[in-house]
């Protein structure tokens, strides 16, 4: 084949990954699936912790630990893979989560398993954006759509595994084989990761915004932190959380002015103020913080309404998790076909608030199929939007701040799963003793006078506790049991109804979110534009740079290269 002279401005199209590109991508499936893992797989064994190493006042820590820690990672890392690289980051993060891993198996203390459990949420702060970011570049966002439906396929598959694994061994190996089960795999993927991955060294290297650090980790812990204990450990108006989200909002201030003036910030201004950016990040935020209203709360709903085992509610989420990794799916695979995403963004928008207005109706004595049609709603508008969102931000952006762009997404993911645990936990707590009191106030007045006669309570606050525990529950009179299901009911209408004004909101977001056309190529987009501008130079049929920078364009084959530092410094076209 001759070689004309524009084949050296013309960048290649993306044929697929090659084996190492493939290899690659299995290591990160696993990285990720060891990470997602551990955020559903020791929910049903919680009860079974706090029985045998006490602080049942501090339930919601175990899981709470991990949810901050990794919120703080995720921006850091993000950043610090732009400067210095992804591979030993993401290595790294392995390391750190396994250490976790064995810390939490042999914890003899609760204060200790939290400890581990902050361990274990550094290094999913690490390897949750990672794997996107990586994804991001070695695939063009074009064709990257169908790897990113793959992805979020992990994150429903490991929704229905994890809490079916986690009661399973619970129950037969003890818990704390659920922390070492997860070590292979870790180990699998780090061999992966070490082996193959091999990406052009970042030649950045830029001050580190240590000032940016400093003030961010102390502002998202005392504002997170705060948003946990309202409502629970202390009331919402008190001087403790008045005064800590004083604390938190002044640390962000101070977070905002210095990203503002230093050279390397560690969440560029100008990046999440992009309108497609600051919506995508927005939308997704609000998603989060209703996805774990069902996620956590439909469980609860199974076991106190329904009265399924504590085994059997992790595998009430099948349905939702089945949707969801079957849309995610073949959304990807569309939009590689078609090259378009804002149709997925709306049509799961719509559908998600379709989902969440059938879960809120949810009436004690309800037939099941009412909650499996709305999980599967849900379903199918999670595997619609979750994942696109991603996807368009990634596109949205200079491929130099890949990692931080990918970071920004991942970390408003995490604020709002923390904010839609805390509040949707503290409607439910609130909720439930009125509406325990008006289901018992209902009862006839031989059966409350003979509960009494026999030394019981009727209060809502001494029924409280048996709901979710069949050993005090099947303890009590039978015509106590109703009440207190049809209470637990009424405060679960409360907390659905609350998720909805959220998936509204992010459906009113993706409404405005501009339709980018999807680049076919790795290049470095203009730095200082924004993406719409940036794309009106691009060739919208092969993606190349219409008119300058052609040659700056990375050549796209879906092979990983190996890249001598020696040569990248006297301008091989990977390393731009």
């Amino acid at each position: 084949m001759s070689t004309s002279p524009t084949a050296t401005t013309t960048p290649a199209a993306f044929t697929g990954l090659d084996r190492q590109g493939k290899l690659v991508f299995v290591g990160l499936m696993l990285g990720m699936f060891v990470a997602s893992l551990s955020q559903t797989i020791v929910g049903p064994a919680l009860p079974r912790i706090v029985a045998e190493l006490g602080g049942v006042e501090y339930y919601s820590w175990i899981a709470t630990a991990a949810m901050l820690v990794s919120a703080v990672a995720v921006p850091i890392v993000g950043k610090l893979s732009d400067l210095y690289g992804r591979r030993w980051f993401y290595l790294g993060g392995l390391a750190v989560f396994m250490i976790g891993s064995i810390l939490s198996g042999m914890a003899t203390d609760f204060w200790f398993l939290v400890f581990a459990r902050a361990v274990q949420g550094l290094g999913m702060g690490t390897l949750m954006p990672l794997s996107q970011t990586i994804i991001g570049d070695i695939i063009p966002p074009r064709q990257r759509g169908k790897y990113q439906g793959i992805m979020g396929a992990v994150f429903g598959v490991t929704s229905v595994v994890g809490p079916l694994i986690g009661g399973t061994v619970t129950d037969n190996l003890g818990w704390r084989w659920l922390f070492y089960l997860t070590l292979p795999i870790g180990i699998a993927a780090f061999v992966f990761i070490l082996r193959f991955l091999h990406l052009p060294t970042s030649a950045q290297h830029g001050k580190v915004d240590y000032l940016g650090m400093i003030t961010l980790t102390p502002g998202l812990v005392i504002g997170l932190l705060a948003t946990t204990w309202g409502g629970n450990n202390y009331a919402w108006d008190s001087g403790v959380i008045i005064g800590m989200y004083a604390v938190a909002a002044a640390f962000l201030v101070a977070f905002v002015i210095i990203e503002t003036r230093v050279e390397e910030p560690l969440l560029p201004m100008h990046l999440i103020t992009r309108p497609v950016v600051a919506l995508s990040v927005a939308a997704s935020f609000a998603i989060a913080v209703a996805m774990f209203g069902a996620i956590i709360y439909i469980p609860v709903y199974a076991q106190g309404v329904m009265g399924v085992s504590a085994t059997n509610s992790g595998a009430i989420l099948i349905p939702l998790s089945v949707a969801m990794i079957l849309t995610s799916i073949l959304v990807g695979l569309l939009i590689t076909r078609f090259g378009t995403y804002k149709i997925f963004l709306v049509l799961g928008g719509a559908v998600l608030v379709g989902g969440y207005l059938l879960l809120a109706d949810i009436q004690y004595g309800d037939s099941p199929w009412h909650l499996t049609l709305a999980m599967v709603v849900i379903g199918l508008g999670l595997g619609l939007s979750m994942q696109v969102y991603t996807l368009v931000v990634q596109n949205a952006v200079p491929q130099k701040e890949l990692g931080i762009a990918t970071a920004s997404i991942q970390f408003f993911r995490n604020i709002g799963s923390t904010i839609g645990t805390a509040v949707l936990g503290t409607v439910m707590a609130s909720r439930m003793g009125p509406a325990i009191e008006e289901q018992l106030s209902s009862l006839p007045p031989e059966q409350l006078a003979a509960l009494q006669q026999s030394g019981g309570r009727a209060d809502a606050s001494s029924l409280e506790a048996s709901v979710l525990d069949p050993a005090a529950l099947a303890q009590l009179p039978e015509f106590l049991v109703e009440p207190i299901r049809a209470g637990m009911g009424d405060a679960m209408h409360g907390v659905f109804l609350t998720a909805v004004p959220f998936v509204v909101l992010a459906l009113l977001l993706s409404l405005f979110v501009k339709q980018v056309p999807l680049r076919d190529t790795l290049h470095d987009a203009p730095s200082g534009r924004d993406a719409e501008t940036e794309h009106e130079l691009l060739d919208t049929t092969t993606g190349a740079l219409a008119e300058v920078g052609a040659s700056e364009s990375v050549t796209t084959t879906g092979e990983i290269r190996v890249v001598d530092p020696a040569t990248a410094q006297q301008g091989d076209p990977a390393r731009r």
